[in-house]
């Protein structure tokens, strides 16, 4: 069953957009005064962060802030909500840069945007290596600005966002390793999948924003267990649910390929499990195209069978929803005020059953 996102999430992510709005709109008039140039890129990576995205770490930082005792209208935590959405936004640009993903939500990816103007106007240089040096710079930018919407934060949640930065870089390298390894051996053991998985994006998505809420009031060391046991299932939960979209989702919800994955021979779960069960034919072409870049819809319909035929898709879905029953228990008796009980309950049914 596809869960509706629960309607705090909007307020949150209006609350977030509008400050990131903001910001950005000042800094392309402060820059465009020191060269015209400026404008293009900066407005770009302005469209491409208020373009989409489920605002999930924002809620997650949010109602942990207020489970713990926070003003609910407080700028803080909304700072503190713009923070994460930002550096989200510098993962995700360096993420199709290293992917060699064309889109993202739904636009061109900006290393596409910027290598197409290369190649548009006759510039001198490689298009390719134009585009993505722009991009890294943006997503460079963003992480910049990430730090400067948390400025006014104490040194408990300084110390809890500096971690967090750290582990979505070394998820990141996993994945990259992970990838390559895969490819190149056609192995993928199950805990490693799990463990990329984590740290890609379960950390950085759900347990760490949860514990920048509350470190925002020094409250981390009281509530940081309570809320990893949480957050540590919902996380795995959430990059897990991100899997079955990337070979089952639909491209016009997503914004993305369906398909991606396949494509790049990431080293999921769901592709761990069917490459343990797979045999004959079958494996023949698992090992074949894993990981082709030039891959049909043909081909990813193929998959898409083997990862229904050998079970692996449904014992995915089903460990999602057992983790998001751990998460739902633990949250219960988290000591959080019970309207965030409530809400982190809600946040999790959608997690798990979301399409986007």
């Amino acid at each position: 069953m596809i869960q509706k996102a629960p309607d705090s999430l909007d307020f949150i992510a209006k609350e977030v957009e509008s400050r990131i709005e903001n910001l950005l709109s000042e800094e392309i008039v402060r820059w465009s005064a020191v060269d015209a140039d400026l404008a293009e890129p900066l407005g770009f990576l302005r469209e491409m962060v208020l373009a989409g995205g489920k605002r999930l770490r924002p809620a997650f930082a949010y109602w942990a802030y207020v489970g713990v005792g926070g003003d609910p209208d407080s700028e803080e935590i909304l700072n503190a909500g713009s923070a994460l959405e930002l550096l989200h936004s510098f993962a995700i640009i360096h993420d199709d840069i290293m992917d060699a993903s064309l889109t993202r939500r739904g636009l061109v990816a900006l290393h596409k945007r910027f290598q197409d103007k290369h190649e548009g106007v006759f510039w001198a240089g490689e298009s390719r290596r134009f585009g993505e040096g722009v991009a890294i710079l943006l997503g460079d930018m963003a992480f910049v600005y990430a730090d400067k919407m948390l400025a006014g934060a104490g040194a408990e949640a300084q110390k809890i966002f500096t971690e967090l930065r750290l582990e979505v870089n070394v998820g990141q390298y996993l994945d990259l390793i992970g990838t390559a390894r895969s490819k190149a051996k056609l192995r993928i053991p199950l805990d490693r999948a799990r463990l990329i998985g984590l740290y890609k994006s379960g950390k950085y998505t759900v347990e760490r924003p949860l514990h920048l809420g509350a470190a925002l009031l020094d409250k981390f060391d009281e509530f940081g267990k309570r809320l990893s046991g949480y957050g540590l299932p919902l996380g795995e939960a959430f990059q897990l649910r991100d899997d079955l979209l990337g070979s089952f989702g639909d491209q016009s919800v997503t914004g993305k390929p369906v398909g991606e994955d396949l494509r790049e021979g990431k080293p999921t779960l769901l592709a761990a499990m069917a490459l343990e069960r797979v045999n004959g034919s079958d494996r023949k072409f698992f090992k074949d195209r894993f990981g082709a870049e030039d891959l049909c819809s043909e081909e990813i319909n193929k998959f898409q069978e083997i990862f229904i035929g050998t079970g692996a898709k449904l014992d995915v879905e089903r460990l999602v929803n057992r983790l998001r029953v751990q998460a739902v228990t633990a949250v219960a008796s988290s000591g959080l005020t019970a309207k965030a009980i409530a809400e982190l309950s809600d946040l999790a049914d959608y997690v798990a059953n979301r399409e986007l």
